[in-house]
């Protein structure tokens, strides 16, 4: 039966000050990446933690605890879990819908020679069959991009710190109603993408949050050359080479975005066993 062998991860924080939003995590047939919204107000909803920070480690002892079951049972278990979880946590009603804490994740799950894949939002994967690459997930999406430059060519700052019309900004986004997204609106389970592709023994997967997926989404490195550099250097070589473009970058001015660097989690596997 086939297996994912674990060959190496890596869940660096963008800001060593302040918590990362970012988890990973892994089993024999199960494997996921959660990436927490930053947070757009002090703690307090949830005492003196913040609601992402909250959410991804919320989110990743769902899966870490997750019984054997079909991927879309797993992922319903998540979402019931953090309902619960929060109610028991919070401390006062939000002040609005964009304080609540939402997460964006990947997971996938073998079932014999199929690798079933859920996701919200903007984790990435990518399978990698010698030198064949291939995208799993959401494909790539400069919404993200095209929303910091519009807030960069109103007039306002997007680096060091956010202003306050930035950050008015932000909170709508994230308050729109078509959101759907990893968290403690039940409903959102019903929004959740599947899919499903056939894996052999010796292919690899790469799982990633958005931090690191920027350099092929956001910093312009293809994909094919994404994995060379991970099976010649490694995630740390990877993340190295993604530090060193954001921090020739330090003002945001060629790469139009919200922090100089952000949480960047990645988890390499190895498919095994007999097919």
């Amino acid at each position: 039966m086939l297996h994912f062998d674990l060959v190496q991860s890596i869940c660096l924080a963008g800001n060593f000050a302040v918590a990362n939003d970012d988890r990973a995590g892994a089993s024999i047939r199960l494997a996921w990446v959660i990436d927490g919204a930053t947070d757009l107000a002090p703690p307090g909803l949830l005492g003196e933690q913040g609601g992402a920070a909250w959410i991804a480690a919320m989110a990743d002892r769902a899966f870490a605890s997750a019984p054997a079951a079909a991927l879309p049972d797993i992922v319903a278990g998540v979402f019931s879990s953090l309902l619960d979880a929060f109610h028991r946590a919070r401390l006062r009603e939000p002040l609005e819908r964009w304080e609540l804490p939402s997460a964006a994740f990947l997971c996938v799950a073998l079932e014999e020679t199929r690798l079933n894949v859920a996701w919200l939002a903007d984790c990435a994967c990518l399978h990698l069959r010698g030198d064949l690459v291939r995208r799993l997930g959401p494909q790539p999406s400069l919404a993200e991009t095209q929303e910091a430059e519009a807030i960069r060519a109103a007039g306002f700052a997007l680096l060091p710190a956010r202003s306050a019309p930035t950050l008015d900004h932000l909170r709508r986004h994230r308050a729109r109603a078509e959101r759907r997204i990893l968290g403690v609106e039940p409903n959102h389970a019903e929004a959740v993408h599947y899919d499903a592709v056939v894996v052999a023994p010796g292919d690899e997967l790469v799982l990633m949050t958005d931090g690191l997926a920027a350099m092929i989404d956001d910093y312009g490195l293809p994909a094919d050359d994404f994995a060379r550099g991970l099976r010649r250097d490694g995630l740390h070589g990877l993340v190295t080479r993604l530090r060193a473009i954001e921090g020739d970058d330090p003002d945001a001015t060629r790469f139009a975005r919200f922090k100089p660097s952000d949480d960047a989690t990645g988890l390499w596997l190895r498919i095994a066993g007999a097919s």
